[in-house]
């Protein structure tokens, strides 16, 4: 017969064992493959000859999948082992935190104790006092009650308030209750602040005192810096008084333009001139003008058209002075008295 026995028409024939294993060994190599990464095994390495080796077990392998089945071999992972003890018992001791275990206590809690609050206050230091009596008819055996102080941040009841503080007191199996009272430092030496517990009426006795407020006029001010620095929010007060503005000018008198001089500064007078009459003194620039012997004033000078603040100027109304009236002669009259020669009169043109 040209067929082994136990193979069907058509195939190949039965394989052998040899083409099992190496049919098995693939299989092996491909699902090793989708599962594990040899780019993280520490113990692979491909040498400069294109074969494979392990470095745990010192053995060659011709391809991946021969390596990934030496992995799942009993020799492969006894060194494993090994190794792993090995590690361990060369690794220092590290000392274990120690950890206290609070066993907690669990109890089915009756409800609220009564209580009652007292309000005092002592006429010779001023201070305001609280006296806590707390009752607990049903503690359990050789159990004492316990308080303590909280903050307004710490507790979730309510919304936070710094003005307040919280008063505790705890007792199995009732309920924790809480006081609130003001956010004030207590004075807590020992004949003020004291708590007691009496075991036969089972009431438990806390008093304490608020210290008081120093006046704010006992406060020291605070001294300045000497580079002018002082307490962050503290404004600095001025040392000295601020120096005061100059007072201002006096207006000008009305009719002239601000800022216009008050007249031309005084001029050293000539030397006398030996043989004539001395020089008649000269007229005060906004002064009134010497009186002419005859009683009659020269005539003004027209006043300027324009715009400026001397075109409205009327002599004679600005200073309290009576208008001046109307000129009369001519101007050579009144200058024969005061050593001044008269000026020729016109020559005649016709």
């Amino acid at each position: 017969m040209d067929r082994d026995w136990g193979s069907k028409p058509g195939s190949g024939g039965a394989a052998s064992a040899q083409n099992e294993a190496i049919d098995r060994r693939e299989r092996l190599r491909r699902l090793a493959l989708e599962t594990i990464d040899l780019a993280k095994d520490p113990y692979f390495m491909r040498n400069h000859l294109g074969s494979y080796e392990c470095k745990l077990c010192l053995t060659l392998h011709n391809n991946e999948g021969n390596y990934l089945a030496h992995t799942q071999g009993k020799r492969h992972q006894t060194n494993l082992a090994k190794r792993a003890a090995r590690e361990a018992k060369e690794a220092p001791v590290q000392p274990q935190p120690h950890k206290r275990k609070v066993s907690l206590k669990k109890s089915v809690k009756i409800g609220r104790p009564g209580y009652r609050v007292t309000k005092q206050f002592d006429p010779e230091t001023k201070q305001r006092s609280l006296l806590f009596q707390i009752e607990y008819p049903e503690i359990e055996d050789n159990t004492k009650p316990r308080h303590r102080f909280m903050s307004s941040f710490e507790q979730r009841v309510q919304s936070f308030d710094k003005r307040y503080q919280y008063l505790m007191f705890a007792a199995e199996p009732y309920e924790i209750i809480a006081f609130k009272v003001p956010s004030t430092e207590i004075d807590k030496s020992t004949p003020k602040f004291f708590s007691h517990w009496d075991p036969d009426s089972k009431m438990f006795t806390l008093q304490l005192y608020f210290k008081t407020k120093p006046p704010e006029t006992n406060k020291a001010q605070p001294t300045p810096a000497a580079n002018g620095s002082a307490a962050p929010g503290v404004p600095p007060k001025p040392l000295a008084p601020p120096p005061q503005a100059p007072p201002p000018p006096p207006p000008p008198p009305q009719g002239l333009p601000p800022g216009a001089p008050m007249g031309n500064p005084p001029r050293a007078p000539p030397p006398p001139i030996p043989g004539s009459l001395p020089p008649p003194p000269p007229p005060m620039a906004n002064g009134p003008r010497p009186m002419p012997p005859g009683g009659n004033l020269p005539a003004p000078p027209p006043p300027s058209v324009g715009s400026s603040s001397m075109a409205n100027f009327t002599p004679g109304t600005q200073m309290g002075r009576p208008p001046m009236p109307p000129p009369q002669g001519f101007p050579g009259q009144w200058m024969q008295g005061q050593g001044v020669r008269p000026p020729p009169p016109p020559p005649n043109m016709g």
